[in-house]
């Protein structure tokens, strides 16, 4: 396989470095070495303790949705993420982190406020947009 070809994605599950032929990205790829999905469509749940090891080590971008449980506009945000997690598939890797339950990814981000969206490229952030929006503001924003 070409290496120019193809996109490094971690996988969540076993931190695994999977090298994915870039024309195959949208099409469900499994983890070479557990054989769980990395890029499924669907908003990943990432924690405190994987979330370093899953963004830095991913070549596509990452939208990263930071969240509480308790927060209205979070959860009314939650369908359009995942709609937005659909249309982007293959393109972005969307992720979801509970501020409340992993306060360290919070703290390193500096949150004030939430819902939050980063969009981060090989673990560094180069956008953010605050407050619950519609998918075809999230996929916009995204500009993948």
């Amino acid at each position: 396989m070409d290496a120019s070809n193809s996109t490094h994605v971690a996988c969540p599950h076993c931190a695994a470095l999977n090298r994915i032929p870039s024309a195959r990205l949208a099409e469900d790829p499994v983890c070479g070495r557990c054989g769980q999905a990395l890029l499924d469509g669907r908003p990943l749940a990432l924690t405190d303790a994987d979330f370093e090891r899953v963004v830095a080590r991913t070549e596509l971008p990452v939208i990263v949705d930071l969240w509480a449980p308790w927060c209205g506009p979070c959860r009314s945000m939650a369908p359009a993420f995942e709609q937005a997690a659909r249309e982007l598939k293959g393109r972005a890797l969307l992720v979801k982190v509970d501020t409340d339950a992993n306060p360290h990814t919070a703290a390193r981000f500096q949150v004030r406020s939430i819902p939050t969206l980063l969009k981060l490229q090989q673990g560094r952030e180069v956008a953010r947009l605050s407050g619950a929006m519609p998918a075809a503001q999230i996929v916009r924003w995204a500009g993948v």
